[in-house]
């Protein structure tokens, strides 16, 4: 039997070798902000595990370099993922001097490419698999609590990341908190109005060019010029209407920073609710009126279940889009993720930018493939309905 190379494998054995062997796998600062001392994986681990670790990446490479079968595939990239999260933890301990507070350990160009070479490798598998929503749903939580496992142990307490979690665990939460809200709650607002908006321009084409045209104007306005064109409307607001300041309205903070996400958020939801209804099969609009359903039951209970699918589609987009533009919210001061972002490249410290960018990576990946298997569930029920 001849092994025959896999295409994407070969790229993926590639990455590998190079982070294995010519990155560094983890970096040393004597303090949060000084320049760090690159560390390989045999001088970042302990004698024992660093060629463990080194030939667990060597041998999950060479799984993937050739076609093997699936099973195989996912095992070596389960491994190789649980072994990198696991021995960047003892890399923490292990570089870090006993009794020494000030000391920074983190991983290093090498593990983040490692990281992503079997992360690809495990993404393929599953999509070859071709699984169920509910089976990717639970991967997620999998993986989810496979991490909030490392995270209790404390596996991960001497790395740089943690340790800057630690002074700031109580800001954490709290900005974090206010990211959710502005992304969940500019996407209520903008389903609220853009679902009807979308309705009314699906009824009235003179209607629909006009304002998909200003909705697209908006939308090429980068984030942080749109944020600074609201400071002079909210500020005028909030200091010539009873009450506006009272209930938050102001020229900085969360108002314009709300006001910029509802407004970026229109579009997908419009375009896709005018798209999804116009895709309503003619015949089973036809079907309905000859029944005697009236233009607002054709609507309920034809028209939008249809659509629904192409219209939640809508729905994922705005909540991935906001997740991530919430971050620069923290730039007028309404919060979230991104104070540690902008805090951390203030003081060129990189581990404090990754307290803000990891996570708002995390919520971002996480609602995205959250969204795709209820779109996918919601779509199959509907061809099962229709057929």
């Amino acid at each position: 039997m001849t092994l025959r190379f896999d295409k994407l494998g070969v790229v993926i054995a590639a990455i590998a070798a190079y982070a294995a062997f010519l990155a560094p796998f983890a970096t040393f600062r004597a303090n949060r902000i000084v320049p760090g001392q690159a560390r390989s994986i045999l001088e970042a681990l302990p004698a024992i595990t660093g060629p463990l670790l080194l030939a667990i990446v060597v041998a999950a490479a060479l799984v993937a370099l050739f076609r093997t079968p699936l099973v195989l595939r996912l095992a070596a990239s389960v491994v190789a993922l649980a072994a990198l999260a696991v021995f960047v933890g003892v890399a923490g301990t292990f570089l870090t001097p006993a009794g020494n507070t000030f000391a920074r350990v983190s991983p290093a160009s090498g593990f983040w490419i490692l990281i992503f070479a079997f992360t690809l490798l495990l993404a393929d598998v599953l999509t070859r698999l071709n699984l169920s929503p509910s089976a990717r749903v639970g991967v997620l939580v999998a993986a989810a609590m496979a991490i909030g496992l490392l995270l209790v142990s404390g596996a991960w307490n001497d790395l740089s990341i943690l340790k800057e979690y630690a002074n700031r665990a109580d800001s954490f939460w709290a900005e974090g908190s206010k990211h959710v809200t502005l992304a969940l709650g500019s996407l209520l607002a903008a389903v609220v109005v853009g679902l009807p908006l979308g309705i009314l321009c699906h009824r009235v084409e003179r209607l629909r060019a006009g304002v998909l045209n200003v909705l697209n104007i908006i939308q090429t306005i980068p984030s942080i010029a749109l944020f600074g064109l609201l400071i002079a409307p909210l500020g005028w607001v909030a200091t010539h209407v009873p009450g506006a300041a009272a209930l938050g309205i102001r020229g900085i903070g969360t108002a314009p920073a709300f006001v910029a996400l509802f407004l970026y958020s229109l579009l997908p939801v419009v375009a896709n609710t005018v798209v999804g209804l116009a895709g309503v099969p003619r015949a089973a609009n036809d079907a309905a009126r000859g029944m005697g359903m009236t233009e607002r039951q054709r609507l309920f209970g034809v028209e939008f279940p249809l659509a629904f699918p192409v219209i939640l589609t809508g729905i994922r987009i705005v909540l991935v889009q906001n997740i991530g533009l919430a971050t620069i919210a923290a730039l007028i001061g309404g919060g979230g993720f991104g104070v540690f972002v902008f805090q951390g490249v203030g003081q060129t410290a990189m581990d404090l930018v990754l307290l803000g960018a990891v996570p708002t990576v995390a919520l971002a990946f996480a609602a995205a493939i959250v969204l795709d298997a209820v779109i996918e569930m919601t779509a199959t029920k509907r061809r099962v309905e229709t057929a």
